[in-house]
């Protein structure tokens, strides 16, 4: 079970996005950790799915992260670039409109652990970077970053307010009633 939790700040751009109401039920989940994890899902066939998915008329939510030994080597923002590039091999400039990147550290998944607020946000900013470095600094600016891994009542509201956190793809949290908590955090996002 995900909840996708999107803040609706105007875009960095004046070009205009979708609302909310409008495609919040034809997005499309790729990348996850257990997919890759169990189903062997390589980078590969991630941004071939994203194509696919493109496609067919659905917005995608492109999940990247690493695992604890990348992390503890050193290795997050290669892993991160790595997976963002066999997306953007498949991609034209246009196609990423119907895009969302969520970094779900894998060993934040349900572990309870989660990254810390400047953890999360240099990687957030990296990515960003890395769109504008790669893609389109339009891209970079209208792409929406969010946050999944273990993100709760009690973390929620320091995770939002660094600058690069656009939102939250919540698990678990969202069958609980705190997470409505998580939900007004979202709303103070400035």
């Amino acid at each position: 079970v995900f909840f996708f939790l999107m803040i609706r700040r105007p875009p960095r751009s004046t070009q205009s996005r979708s609302s909310a109401a409008s495609d919040v039920y034809k997005r499309q989940i790729l990348g996850h950790s257990e997919r890759r994890q169990y189903y062997g899902e390589s980078n590969e066939i991630v941004g071939t799915k994203t194509k696919l998915a493109i496609s067919k008329g659905l917005n995608v939510i492109a999940c990247i992260g690493e695992r604890l030994e990348e992390r503890e080597s050193n290795q997050t923002i290669a892993v991160v670039e790595q997976q963002l590039s066999a997306i953007r091999t498949n991609l034209s400039n246009e196609h990423w409109q119907n895009v969302v990147i969520a970094y779900e550290p894998v060993w934040a998944i349900g572990t309870g652990k989660v990254a810390s607020p400047q953890q999360a946000q240099e990687v957030h900013d990296a990515i960003r970077k890395w769109l504008g470095a790669n893609i389109s600094n339009a891209v970079a600016d209208q792409t929406r970053i969010i946050y999944g891994g273990s993100v709760t009542e009690a973390n929620c509201e320091e995770l939002i307010q660094q600058r690069d956190i656009d939102g939250f793809l919540v698990g678990g949290a969202s069958l609980k009633p705190q997470f409505n908590q998580i939900v007004e955090a979202c709303k103070l996002k400035k």
